[in-house]
């Protein structure tokens, strides 16, 4: 057995003694990075010409309708990804995260090239529905960071890298959609008319982003490294090609060793080397990776054997190695709700927050403070777009430089219970700022969207960090964050309806702040759940062994250790295990 014959003495999430701490994976972050870019640019490319696309459809002649039918098609993607998040969280944990994470690029860049000839609403709509249905990788991603990140000084660093891609890809895409819709009417010296760019004025913006997103397709085959726990150790022809391509393209190999984990076990007998001198006396053995399997195994040791899982995604969890009570735990399921309460409440307020500046002040508002008023910031589009530019810059400053430094002071479990608990004052005071004079108004908001920017970017990873650590076993992380992908899809889709239905109704009867006070509401129950989130660093996960812990191939947790080498008489060495 692998437990026999390799061990461990932490587990990748949870381990934390400054003695033993892993090399940062950047080579590996940034694969993962190139591959979750590709995403925000494909998504959040459509929001600047798809009231222009709804009003080419000609689905009606009522102006004030074409904002309704806009939302159906933005949330289409969402409610499609909230139906088949699970399916793809357990598909990854049967057969790997890369396979699954493929797979989502691939129906991203299937979904924008329908997209973009869609000569209606219906293959507008279908097609949005295609790129959530074929994507999962929300928490494929988080899974594969999870598992990608084996210790615990390297996460408040690593779990901002994703949130920081999505925000730039967040800022690119909208201008990239922006400047390549209708390139007859924006570019006629280039694309003429009566061509296919005029028949299908928006296929451009798209036809980019399904090429970003095949971009980011060879990346993840060629260089993208798998990290479940039991599929890492099979063969992948695609980090061989990889391999290859890049011995083909440098004049000489700067690492000699193969760097996936499997290919460090296929070696045969006669290429095997001790692992230390005769002469060298090594006291104890450590790995860094996150399997057992993963560690340099001894001439005497024999290969693991991997067991492999049939592709039933009806197999009960407990059959997997992790029974489904020990899978969904008090604390998972409350970083869950977390996660879907928070996804609710700040997709509200970054819908509302565009509308509120483009609301104008009516002529004759009735006021009866504090409840009753009615007013925006009245500001022409064009300026509103500057504001939101500004915001997604200084998040992005915020997730490079400050969120990480943030989270490894002060850790996860702090900083998420602590701005949980006072994120609903922001949601409070926003529809406030009307009543503020004009010569502070500005800086009022400024001072709004830094504080929102910075309790988003940090809560954001520090749950992600929370879920991953509060896991009995890796081997269930992709059903884990798959259902929190899922949860937080379906908060996202609900959160713009209901936000702007109760926007529309307070400039009806005179309370314009009626949808912030309702989006406050909802964060003070995530304070309220956050509340009740235990610290992971003092639960005892998994078959009664107390963190650190670590599991084995067949998803058993248990601690580990080498004893003491024997004297230099001959090249085998002891090896004991306890659990």
């Amino acid at each position: 057995m692998v437990r026999d014959s390799l061990t461990r003495t932490s587990s990748p999430t949870l381990r934390d003694d400054d003695g033993d701490i892993p090399p940062f994976p950047r080579r590996q972050l940034l694969v993962l990075a190139i591959c979750r870019i590709c995403e925000p640019i494909a998504f959040m490319g459509i929001f600047p010409y798809v009231y222009f696309m709804i009003q080419d459809f000609h689905v009606t002649e009522d102006t004030s309708r074409i904002s309704f039918y806009a939302g159906l098609v933005t949330s289409a993607f969402t409610f499609a990804e909230f139906s088949t998040g699970l399916l793809w969280g357990r598909l990854s944990d049967k057969i790997g995260r890369k396979p699954v994470i493929l797979t989502g690029l691939a129906g991203t860049a299937l979904s924008v090239l329908v997209f973009g000839f869609a000569p209606n609403l219906t293959v507008a709509l279908l097609a949005r529905a295609i790129g959530g249905l074929l994507n999962g990788n929300m928490g494929v991603m988080s899974s594969t960071l999870a598992e990608m990140v084996t210790h615990k000084k390297h996460q408040p660093r690593a779990y901002t890298v994703l949130p920081m891609v999505w925000c730039l890809g967040s800022i690119v895409g909208p201008m990239i959609g922006g400047a390549l819709a209708r390139p007859c009417a924006n570019f006629p010296a280039i694309f003429s008319a009566g061509t296919i760019w005029e028949r299908f004025p928006y296929l451009l913006p798209n036809l980019f982003s399904a090429i970003v997103v095949l971009i980011g397709v060879i990346t993840g085959f060629l260089f993208l490294e798998e990290t479940h726990a039991q599929k890492k150790m099979e063969r992948d022809r695609g980090l061989e090609i990889g391999d290859w391509i890049v011995s083909k393209l440098t004049s000489f190999r700067k690492c000699t060793e193969p760097r996936d984990e499997k290919s460090k076990l296929v070696v045969r007998d006669d290429d095997m080397r001790p692992l230390i001198d005769h002469d060298e006396q090594l006291p104890t053995y450590r790995t860094n990776e996150n399997t057992p399997a993963s560690s340099p195994r001894l001439k005497s040791a024999p290969a693991p054997t991997i067991p492999r899982d049939s592709l039933d995604l009806a197999q009960p969890a407990k059959e997997m190695g992790v029974g489904f009570s020990k899978t969904f735990t008090l604390p998972v399921v409350l970083n869950i709700v977390s996660f879907g309460i928070l996804a609710f409440h700040t997709m509200a307020f970054d819908q509302l927050l565009p509308v509120f500046l483009a609301t104008p002040a009516p002529e004759h508002g009735v006021m009866s403070l504090p409840l009753k008023f009615v007013g925006g910031f009245n500001l022409d589009s064009k300026t509103v777009g500057i504001i939101m530019s500004i915001q997604g810059a200084w998040q992005l400053f915020l997730n490079s430089f400050i969120v990480p430094k943030v989270i490894a002071r002060f850790g996860a479990w702090r900083s998420f219970r602590f701005i949980a608990a006072i994120f609903f004052a922001l949601h409070l005071i926003t529809p406030y700022l009307v009543l503020v004079h004009p010569a502070y108004r500005m800086a009022g908001l400024a001072v709004i969207l830094a504080l929102k920017c910075f309790f988003a970017a940090t809560m954001y990873p520090s749950n992600a960090i929370l879920t991953a650590n509060s896991s009995s076993s890796k081997l269930v992380l992709g059903t884990i964050n798959g259902v929190a992908a899922s949860t937080a899809s379906l908060c996202r889709a609900f959160g713009p309806i209901i936000s702007g239905m109760l926007y529309a109704i307070g400039l009806e009867t005179g309370y314009s702040g009626l949808a912030w006070w309702f989006a406050a509401l909802v964060a003070v129950g995530g304070g309220l759940v956050a509340a009740r989130i235990p610290d992971p660093s003092n639960l005892v996960v998994g078959g009664g062994c107390s963190p650190p812990q670590h599991e084995t191939a067949d998803g058993q947790d248990c601690d580990v250790e080498i004893a003491e080498p024997l004297p230099a008489s001959g090249p085998s060495h002891e090896v004991r295990a306890t659990s």
